[in-house]
């Protein structure tokens, strides 16, 4: 299979599996008294465990390779600890997003509004253009969110979850923005090294809060619930990622911002078929609304950057 093919092929598989993770976080939550920031931190220690053993296992030619220019060590401080912190944020709010008001909306709402907040970051912090298709995509994901959190009814879509979603979408951007800044003046990185350090400062942020929460959960079902721990550190976490560095490192990042649309939408076919969740007509428009306007953000994006293409060729 050609190199392109393939990294579409693991983008979207990683974009599926993401969308399994709050699926399982709902079994779990389902089945035992664990909370949010205990299950995020067992997917931290997990997924640690897991990538540093792929770490361990990657050719040392490529372990050469990669990044091509070494990072200074405050630049690769500042992106650890960075990514450690949003990544805590990004997921502990997700699942508690998730527990609220249920996966298909905590999902829904957090994959909407973070390519909304980081169009807007970037054009604050670092004076990037929307344009008028990226200003016409960001309104529209705002509607959007305004049609899932006044036009839903009350069982089904929760003001607080709605928060906590944003919240984590927050967190999202926050990894994102800083990754660009970082990345202006051309400084390489170790996605997947960064990624796994990142693991270990969430985890080690996560465990007084998981601890007071309680790290161990009381289950009738422990094998059950073990089971699904193992799965999301090891499917949504560790997978995941590999295949997303491996299918991002070739993909437009425009075609990787439509792609990683399957992860709400697998999240979204999953609550309906397997959960028995139920999408009301306004869950429905502000969903399409959130999708179309990211696919918006990501076409805006791809116009913008061919545009510079263009300016630097001439």
């Amino acid at each position: 299979m050609p190199a392109v093919g393939r990294s579409l092929l693991y983008l979207i598989v990683a974009g599926v599996a993401w969308g399994t993770a709050g699926a399982a976080a709902s079994l779990i939550f389902r089945v035992s008294d664990m909370g949010p920031l205990a299950l995020s931190f067992w997917r931290c220690v997990g997924g640690l465990v897991l990538l540093l053993g792929a770490l361990a296992l990657r050719p040392r030619s490529r372990r050469a390779a990669v990044p091509a220019t070494v990072e200074p060590r405050r630049r690769r401080l500042i992106r650890i600890l960075g990514t450690g912190i949003g990544l805590t944020v990004f997921q502990s709010a997700y699942f508690a997003a998730v527990e609220a008001t249920g996966l298909a909306v905590g999902t829904v709402v957090t994959l909407g509004a973070g390519p909304v907040m980081i169009a807007l970051g970037a054009r604050l912090t670092m004076g990037e253009r929307l344009g008028g298709g990226g200003a016409a995509a960001v309104g529209g994901a705002l509607a959007g969110l305004a049609v899932l959190v006044l036009g839903g009814e009350s069982g089904e879509v929760r003001p607080l979850g709605v928060a906590l979603a944003v919240l984590s979408a927050a967190g999202y951007a926050a990894i994102t923005l800083l990754t660009r800044w970082l990345g202006r003046d051309g400084g390489g990185s170790d996605a997947l090294s960064t990624t796994t350090w990142a693991f270990a400062v969430g985890a080690a942020g996560l465990l007084p809060m998981a601890a007071a929460e309680g790290l161990f959960p009381h289950t009738g079902q422990p094998l059950e619930v073990l089971g699904l721990l193992v799965y999301v550190a090891a499917v949504p976490t560790a997978l995941a990622y590999a295949l997303y560095f491996a299918g991002a490192a070739v993909v437009r990042a425009a075609t990787v911002s439509v792609i990683m649309l399957l992860e709400p939408v697998s999240a979204a076919v999953i609550a309906v078929t397997v959960l028995g969740e139920e999408l009301t007509a306004a869950t429905v428009v502000g969903t399409l609304l959130l999708l179309v306007a990211v696919t918006g953000l990501a076409l805006a994006e791809a116009r913008t950057a061919t545009a510079r293409r263009r300016e630097a060729v001439a």
